[in-house]
């Protein structure tokens, strides 16, 4: 890919998919404070702004420590999601002194889908995927994942569950099962008004890595965004995931790293 077409990508991605998705989850709320997008009503606070937030120096404290003071006073942690690419070029370093901690950093990828979709792919003997709807299938999911991470993802479940009661056509959850376990699982959201959707999840048992089952659910969602018209995918991807990305046709445009602040640190 030249330079040119990384940043028609990047122009595409910078355009379309910095506002808020159409429709939130039930129980999130969606306020715009300045040039800032603020998501109220998930485990952890979010906020997330345009390429360049025009505000710059004590502006830029005051607009950083009202997000600070809001959620404080929900008693919850803030997640500010920043850009490698993005302006003021000072925003990490003044969020670092407000008490925010870095977070991995994630590769930024987009692909075209058509491209990337497989009709039949390839899944190891004794894997079946399915789509899922049903409450029961997100807390094994999120079971999955909790386990994957060794952390509690309890809170994933509702948010998968919130997602699919509000707008059941614009998510759609893969579950791959051996011997009834959830061994992966994955899910494409739409983002209509836009030419993109984005893959999320992707998470897979330790002892089924390398199959080709996560190929496999990339493969699915792709077919399913491409068969809706969409042009693009989009996903966050970390160090582990984003290789295999390159391989199914996706492209780095850029890298995010999350900034998370909690009261207990302010």
């Amino acid at each position: 890919m030249t330079t040119t077409d990384t940043a028609t990508l990047l122009a595409a991605y910078d355009d379309q998919m910095r506002g808020a998705p159409p429709t939130p989850p039930a129980g999130v709320t969606y306020q715009q404070d300045g040039p800032l997008l603020r998501i109220v009503g998930q485990f952890r606070g979010f906020v997330s702004g345009p390429r360049d937030l025009g505000v710059e120096g004590d502006a830029l404290d005051e607009l950083i420590a009202r997000q600070k003071d809001f959620f404080a006073a929900r008693g919850q942690a803030l997640e500010w999601k920043t850009r490698s690419h993005d302006t003021p070029p000072d925003l990490t370093e003044r969020l670092r002194a407000a008490g925010f901690a870095p977070e991995e950093r994630e590769t930024v990828l987009v692909g075209r889908a058509a491209g990337m979709a497989v009709k039949e792919p390839g899944l190891p003997d004794g894997v079946t995927v399915r789509r899922v709807t049903a409450d029961a299938d997100m807390h094994r999911i999120a079971a999955m994942e909790s386990a994957v991470w060794g952390q509690d993802w309890s809170a994933l479940a509702d948010d998968l569950i919130g997602r699919v009661a509000t707008a059941p056509d614009d998510i759609a959850v893969y579950l791959a099962e051996a011997d009834g376990e959830v061994v992966s699982a994955a899910w494409l959201v739409f983002r209509p008004g836009t030419e993109f959707a984005s893959l999320w999840g992707g998470s897979t048992l330790t002892a089924w890595r390398g199959r080709g089952v996560y190929r496999a659910l990339v493969a699915l969602r792709a077919a399913l965004a491409a068969s809706r018209g969409v042009a693009f995918l989009h996903v966050d991807a970390s160090d582990d995931s984003a290789p295999v990305l390159r391989r199914l046709g996706m492209h780095a445009i850029t890298t995010t790293t999350p900034y998370v602040w909690t009261p207990s640190a302010g």
